[in-house]
């Protein structure tokens, strides 16, 4: 069955079954394999992608409820705080192994685009559902800060 999905600003045609999840429509229909598979239950935060700009887990995300709706992919990602995310990422050396780690910039792309100066109570909310086997946690909160930061210096 032919299903259109809008990803990263563009239409694309997906020819699976419905009830396909919406990360095996990304990695092997589009080849999009920025996003991962990480645990199939929406427990472990790899396969986060932005919904209209809302972080979800696309591993449970059935395509047949996606309609319209603009999905954005790690690929995709280019928003002012994807990019300042990405280069604190970058900056603060968070990866180790990085399996988890595109999961994790969305889950905190999403934190700063509605919370500009978040705490590290917000932070650990916002990404609570994101799990790091290495366990760069640390390394991660810090990142999420000096993004912020880094925004709110470009915006004075």
């Amino acid at each position: 069955m032919a299903i259109w999905l809008k990803i990263n600003g563009e239409k694309h045609q997906v020819d699976a079954q419905p009830d396909t999840p919406l990360l095996w429509a990304i990695r092997d229909h589009l080849e999009m394999t920025g996003t991962k598979f990480g645990c199939g239950i929406a427990s472990c935060g790899a396969c986060t992608v932005h919904l209209n700009g809302q972080a979800v887990r696309s591993c449970v995300l059935p395509i047949s409820v996606i309609g319209d709706q603009e999905i954005t992919t790690i690929e995709g990602l280019s928003s002012r705080e994807g990019k300042a995310i990405q280069a604190a990422w970058d900056e603060l050396a968070v990866v180790q192994c990085g399996y988890c780690q595109s999961g994790q910039i969305m889950s905190a792309t999403a934190l700063l685009e509605t919370n500009a100066s978040p705490n590290d109570a917000d932070i650990d909310a916002a990404l609570s559902g994101n799990i790091c086997r290495c366990s760069t946690y640390t390394r991660i909160r810090a990142a999420v800060k000096h993004a912020s930061q880094t925004i709110s210096v470009k915006e004075v």
